[in-house]
């Protein structure tokens, strides 16, 4: 990357992966929805520019940018060709995109083990918590590779990515999780009291699996897409 090379990071949070192109020699914009994490970002980030923008409507002019990024906003989504077909008119020709969603669960188990927790105590979801799309619809290679080339990308390519997350006890994955999520942590609060005991006693139960001396060991799988604009 250089100084000429101007990049977009949607779905920015704290900010880490624009402060990481930057460093790189990139020309940043970082942007998300939520106002507390554009504020956050700037804090963390006073150097860097970070706006306000929803993924559906990107406050930018055509071929503004030759490369965009974005780190697993694709499973909250539910209008993913508007978001690609913003992608697509914001970058300048032979502009690149990489985009990153989650593994398939069996693979992922930073949140496998919450789903074969809650499955395995019965819990069902709550009234309260409205239905969203399919989490790992494009943990799929096929579907991840067809939702950008037919929406005006060629070139694409998908991977999986894979390594281990380490936790000093399974505590702390679970606290973790439960404050640092909203679906997953909704979904356990609006159980109730005896169903939330058996829930965390299954989730103990199937974290020994992960167990390594005094450590845990959780493997996890990332799905990226590259994909390019064609001139």
């Amino acid at each position: 990357m250089g100084p000429d090379m101007r990049v977009l990071d949607i779905a920015t949070g704290p900010g880490y992966a624009a402060a990481k192109a930057a460093e790189r020699g990139a020309t940043v914009v970082g942007v998300d929805i939520a106002p507390s994490m554009v504020r956050l970002a700037s804090q963390l980030h006073p150097t860097l520019e970070f706006r306000e923008a929803a993924a559906e409507a990107l406050p930018f002019q055509d071929s503004s940018f030759d490369a965009a990024v974005s780190n697993f906003l694709i499973p909250h989504l539910g209008r993913h060709a508007l978001v690609v077909g913003e992608l697509v008119r914001v970058l300048r020709d032979d502009g690149r995109v990489s985009l990153t969603t989650w593994g398939f669960p069996e693979r992922m188990r930073l949140l496998g083990i919450f789903l074969d927790a809650f499955s395995g105590a019965g819990a069902a979801p709550p009234d309260d918590i409205p239905v969203g799309p399919p989490f790992f619809r494009f943990a799929d290679d096929d579907q991840f590779t067809a939702l950008l080339s037919d929406n005006g990308l060629t070139d694409v390519d998908v991977n999986a990515v894979a390594f281990t997350h380490h936790t000093d006890s399974a505590d702390q994955l679970w606290e973790g999780m439960l404050t640092g999520t909203v679906r997953t942590s909704a979904f356990f609060l609006g159980q109730p009291e005896e169903t939330r005991r058996r829930v965390r006693s299954t989730f103990d139960r199937l974290a020994l699996d992960y167990r390594r001396g005094e450590n845990f060991e959780w493997p996890v799988s990332v799905t990226l897409a590259r994909a390019r604009k064609a001139g």
